[in-house]
């Protein structure tokens, strides 16, 4: 009995894994081998912050080598009988659970973040939390020198370069990583610490701050360390060096803030990969300028030389970037780059594409229009507005007040990258442009152009904020009165509205202007007769309600007194089709000029009235002879080119059969009910023939013939009818 007692105790205590370490900590059992090894069930997915968050990376024999070669990697290595292990269980899990949800760009973007993509936090950091249990591979913690449990180790390319030894909590673990993500990434962490969660939550406010730590002069622990560093770094200086310290700690002086560096200082394009990308593009609000290309791309090979010129001539004011999407494919997979050459202008984590041309002088243009995104919107005084107004053509005008808020700032501050290339957008609280501009309400935003005010009609105060929508709006208004065609702007030009288009060349530098001139003052004057008629039908209208309205008056007739109050006086602008205006540079696109339109600069300026929707252009007068870039005669020929149906024959730009289908669809948009009847009655009169046919081909018997019928249908067997005649049963040769 004694001995089968012995035995059973003796099993008993070779089963236990691990002893308690005095440390608080539990010792690695040095016959752990003992124990039958097996991988652990994987885990299920959590939720953290309302994202889903996978279970944390179980490293085993086979898999810890390969896991652990790239990246850090912060490991704890523990054992599920260890009582220590078991506490520290919630903490380790809500730790990972935190960080793996965290958003470190959170400052540039307010959506959830996106765990997948390289501004996640194990893709911006390459850092990565895993568990190894002893208990299972104890093989393997022997091999890593495993002493107690749990250990936290942190590995760097496969390698162990420290362990972790302070106080195991969440507030001591996550200053040990907030520590490294520092050295990984200096200044990307939050100056002001973390707001962390209690072990188990299941979410966070990762905007709110933290409570403001305990002073090192009050903390005991917290002083100690501080003064052994401090020790051991003066044990390391030189008596020399020491009584430098000392004399540059008594002449104590304040530090002036470093000049940020300047822009491109080596006018060159910087080849990015996916780390510097993130470090220089993404984390700050530098402007870049991007392209993504792939080395056997001709396109991509014939831009190098303009794009390597101008980032030459931006040396000092832009940065320019280059990134191959050969090595690269990750990032530029994340930039949704589809097509190459791909140039983007990014600010920060927002970006706008380029579709420009491709030349030398259209990516410096562009470029220079850029650069004063990077300094936000600018703000003005009247004297600075009128200098604008002499420079540029477009200028978009932000009213603010005391009362703006900065929910209204920042919304402006997002227009100013889709306005790159297109206008400029600066903001005042000036009384003198007010008062010109007649603003009696803030914030209020309007275009001026050539002097002349259009304003964005907000409805309610949550409109100024609506980004799209104010978006949306200037699309509408960003183009000069009269714009230069080009290949980016032309689908924008042409589209949807009759265009007086100045053919011109750059030749006669004189004639050039003088055409500029008289195109400017057409389309101004043509404007103000539009305003002009606009006001005229408007009041039409509100006579035309106020008759209605004292007719029912007179019959008290309180029905249509009701019904005429509520009419609503609408003028639709849509069912008109607009006139525009523009003009080409008639040297650089001859080619195009002379096959579409037949038109030759070197024979004069020109002007023609093109109507791109239905492929037909006017290029003569009333009187027969050309459109002149001359103010009258633009204005006498315009009329009759949108009179319905036009006064003036047009000229086609394709061909008779494409002529054809353009007519045809023009005459269905402008008359669809004409066209419905002449359909009907075609379909009725289709109808009525086929079935006049179908009774005379009745009347000859069909196709085998009828009894009794004279025509004897389609065969005639004459007189040998066999089978067909009905039941004969004499033979047929």
């Amino acid at each position: 009995m004694r001995v089968s007692l012995l035995a059973w105790s003796l099993l008993s205590f070779v089963s236990i894994p691990a002893f308690a370490a005095p440390s608080g900590s539990d010792a690695v059992s040095p016959i752990n081998h003992l124990v039958k090894r097996g991988d652990s069930p994987d885990g299920q997915s959590t939720t953290f912050n309302g994202i889903e968050v996978p279970p944390i990376k179980a490293l085993t024999p086979d898999t810890f080598d390969e896991t652990i070669k790239e990246g850090y990697w912060f490991v704890k290595e523990y054992s599920p009988s260890c009582p220590h292990c078991q506490k520290i269980a919630p903490t380790w899990q809500t730790l990972y659970e935190y960080y793996y949800t965290s958003d470190p760009l959170s400052s540039s973007s307010s959506k959830s973040p996106d765990t997948q993509s390289l501004n996640s936090f194990h893709g911006f950091y390459n850092f990565h939390f895993a568990e190894l249990n002893c208990l299972a591979h104890g093989d393997l913690c022997r091999k890593l020198d495993v002493k107690y449990f749990p250990t936290f180790a942190l590995y760097h390319n496969g390698e162990m370069v420290e362990q972790y030894t302070g106080k195991k909590s969440m507030e001591g673990l996550s200053e040990f990583v907030e520590e490294k993500l520092e050295q990984i990434k200096p200044g990307s962490r939050p100056a002001k610490g973390l707001n962390l969660p209690q072990p188990g939550d299941k979410g966070v406010d990762t905007k709110a701050e933290p409570d403001t730590p305990v002073a090192k002069d009050k903390d005991r622990e917290a002083g100690a360390k501080a003064g052994e560093k401090h020790n051991e770094q003066a044990a390391q200086l030189t008596p020399g060096d020491a009584t430098a310290e000392k004399d540059s700690s008594s002449k104590t002086k304040p530090k002036a803030k470093p000049a940020p560096a300047p822009a491109n200082p080596q006018g060159l394009s910087v080849p990015l990969t996916a780390e510097s990308f993130q470090k220089l593009v993404t984390t700050t609000q530098d402007p870049w300028f991007i392209k993504f290309y792939a080395p056997w791309c001709h396109h991509c090979q014939a831009l190098a030389p303009n794009w390597r010129e101008m980032s030459k001539e931006m040396q000092g004011v832009l940065n320019v970037g280059e990134v191959n999407c050969e090595v690269e494919s990750r990032l530029c997979k994340d930039a949704r780059v589809s097509a190459f050459p791909t140039m983007y202008f990014f600010r920060g984590g927002e970006r706008v594409e380029y579709e420009g041309l491709r030349g030398l002088g259209d990516l410096v243009t562009y470029a220079k229009k850029a650069v004063d995104v990077g300094t936000g919107v600018q703000d003005v005084d009247a004297t600075t507005f009128k200098e604008l107004e002499e420079k540029e053509d477009v200028l978009f005008l932000y009213f603010y007040d005391h009362a703006t808020t900065s929910e209204d700032f920042e919304a402006l501050e997002r227009l100013t990258l889709s306005l790159v290339g297109h206008a400029k957008l600066v903001k005042t609280n000036s009384a003198a442009l007010a008062e010109r501009f007649k603003i009696s309400t803030w914030p209020r935003l309007l275009v001026s152009r050539d002097g002349r005010p259009s304003y964005y009609n907000a409805l309610a105060p949550k409109d100024m904020r609506d980004f799209r929508q104010i978006l949306n709006w200037m699309r509408t208004v960003w183009l000069p009165i009269v714009p230069e065609l080009t290949a980016s702007n032309a689908q924008e030009i042409m589209d949807g509205k009759y265009v007086v288009l100045g053919i011109l060349s750059r030749k006669h530098s004189d004639e050039f202007l003088q055409s500029k001139r008289e195109l400017k003052n057409a389309a101004l004057e043509w404007m103000d007769k539009q305003t002009q008629l606009f006001q005229l039908e408007r009041a039409e209208l509100r006579d035309a309600k106020q008759l209605r309205i004292e007719e029912a008056d007179d019959r008290n007739d309180q029905r249509a007194l009701r019904a005429a109050k509520n009419m609503r006086i609408t003028i639709r602008e849509d069912d008109k089709k607009q006139v525009g205006f523009a003009w080409v540079d008639g040297d650089f696109w001859d080619r195009w000029l002379r096959t579409t339109y037949g038109i030759d600069v070197e024979n004069g300026e020109r002007v023609i009235i093109n109507d791109q929707d239905n492929r037909r252009y006017w290029d003569t007068s009333s009187s027969g002879a050309s459109i002149m870039a001359s103010r009258t005669s633009i204005l006498e020929t315009i009329p009759l080119v949108i009179a319905n149906p036009p006064k003036l024959k047009p000229k086609s730009t394709v061909g008779t059969f494409e002529s054809i289908f353009f007519f045809t669809r023009s005459s269905i948009s402008a008359h669809p009910i004409i066209f419905f009847i002449i359909l009907t009655l075609s379909v009725a009169g289709a109808t009525i023939v086929a079935r006049g046919r179908a009774v005379r081909r009745g009347g000859r018997g069909g196709i085998l013939g009828v009894t009794g019928s004279t025509g004897g249908g389609f065969f005639n067997l004459d007189g040998k009818e066999g089978i067909l005649n009905g039941g004969s049963t004499g033979k047929v040769d």
